[in-house]
């Protein structure tokens, strides 16, 4: 029996040049789309992005955020508020903070009524720090009402939208004034009207001691301020504000605690502006309140 006999794969000089061509060609082609592969890809390490690397390395320490100061305010809505100070306590219900939404958390707390919940947003209750940690300068004492009508209308309540403080001393009573319609209206407009003018003329630094003085007699201190400021409105029950020694106008105000009602002399209520539109000193306003209660007790 013969074997077959073996031919080789390359018989011409042409299919010898071709093998070698191939031979180098090959790898060449695969290392070259490698490396093409390798450097479009997406690098996600730390330190492959230069531009943004270098962007940071170069970006100063501190940034200065320019206000123009007379440019008209504009409020942050309730929801906003929540987002960038609440949320981080009520979204998942921390130290006991009652959740967003959760009715059966925020019931009691919603029977206590709205200013009773305004109060402990501005003040602070139990690990909540006054106004959640923010700062006045930054959220204001109507955006904080917001954020609380918000969380509270979120949970069942009907709370109606704080009306938003216009600019100038007497912005609650100028706001206020143009609700009333009806018989009443002119008189409330005229009274309103009074209060608005009486307010703008209060002086703004006057009722404001220099820095390190105290009156030497607080009842006085809060005398004088009452007749300076508080009065404008007190006097006559202006936009049902409680008259001056009426004792059943008082009442309900003096079931609540008296931190309750130097709050709301304090950072205002209703119509009423915050320190009824005065820079006097807490300490003056709220011997202004007690010269009030003390009358209408």
């Amino acid at each position: 029996m013969s074997e077959a006999p073996h031919g080789a794969p390359i018989r011409t000089p042409g299919q010898l040049i071709a093998a070698i061509i191939a031979g180098f060609g090959i790898p060449v082609a695969i290392i070259i789309l490698l490396a093409v592969y390798v450097d479009t890809s997406t690098r996600t390490g730390a330190g492959t992005n230069i531009d943004a690397s270098v962007q940071e390395r170069v970006a100063p320490a501190a940034k200065v955020d320019i206000r123009d100061a007379n440019a008209p305010r504009v409020y942050k809505t309730g929801e906003e508020v929540f987002k960038a100070v609440c949320s981080a306590c009520h979204a998942t219900g921390t130290a006991g903070a009652p959740k967003v939404g959760d009715a059966g958390a925020w019931a009691p707390r919603i029977s206590e009524g709205y200013d009773t919940l305004l109060h402990n947003a501005l003040n602070g209750k139990g690990a909540m720090p006054p106004r959640g940690g923010a700062s006045p300068d930054d959220y204001s004492d109507f955006e904080i009402a917001r954020a609380v009508d918000y969380m509270a209308n979120n949970a069942g309540a009907k709370f109606a939208e704080p009306a938003q403080p216009a600019s100038g001393a007497a912005a609650g009573a100028s706001a206020a004034a143009s609700a009333p319609s009806g018989a009443s209206g002119a008189t409330d407009n005229a009274q309103a009207a009074a209060a608005l003018a009486a307010l703008a003329s209060v002086p703004q630094t006057a009722s404001a001691p220099a820095a390190g003085a105290q009156s030497a007699d607080a009842a006085q201190a809060g005398k004088a301020l009452y007749e300076q400021v508080c009065q404008a409105c007190h006097a006559a029950g202006v936009l049902n504000a409680p008259k001056f020694g009426d004792k059943a106008a008082w009442a309900p105000r003096l079931k609540e605690p008296m931190e309750t009602v130097y709050n709301y002399a304090l950072h205002g209520k209703g119509a009423m502006p915050p320190k009824g539109g005065s820079n006097a000193p807490d300490a003056d306003v709220k011997a202004a309140v007690d010269y009030m209660v003390n009358a209408s007790k």
